[in-house]
């Protein structure tokens, strides 16, 4: 005579706790997902911020003269893509603007992503920043 002891599972049984595994693990990994997108997303405006700070560094390692020089370039001139690793594919677009009033020059430098290469003119890209949204911006005014 059987007791209940020795009673296995029944196959709903087995069925339900498979079910609630794979809503656990689905779960689990959707999060997981998230995560690395985040943290891709985090990198790259890291990388774009230390780009724009680069560029606002070397502009305040010059002169005025040199700034003045730098004023009076077009926008066209200030329009860098930019590969970082060298593998061939543009990595990010960077576009610098210098004013200058009196011996004060604002300068202001914009880094947008990869998919913003394929934008013609960089004024384009300038005038609706709503649209466009840099990953990066950073304003500096710049004294002689």
């Amino acid at each position: 005579m059987k007791t209940k002891r020795d009673r296995g599972f029944s196959l709903i049984e087995v069925l339900v706790g498979l079910f609630l595994v794979a809503v656990a693990v689905l779960g689990l990994a959707q999060l997981f997902l998230m995560a690395v997108a985040n943290n891709r997303n985090a990198d790259r405006i890291a990388t774009a911020t230390n780009l724009a700070q680069q560029q606002v560094e070397w502009l305040r390692s010059l002169t005025s003269d040199e700034l003045a020089v730098v004023a009076g370039q077009t926008l066209a001139q200030w329009d860098e893509v930019l590969d970082l690793n060298r593998d061939g594919t543009n990595d990010y677009r960077r576009i610098t603007t210098v004013d200058v009033m009196d011996f004060v020059f604002q300068a202001q430098v914009y880094v947008f992503s990869a998919e913003k290469i394929a934008v013609e003119a960089p004024e384009t890209l300038l005038a609706d920043l709503q649209q466009h949204r840099p990953r990066a911006f950073l304003s500096t005014i710049i004294t002689r």
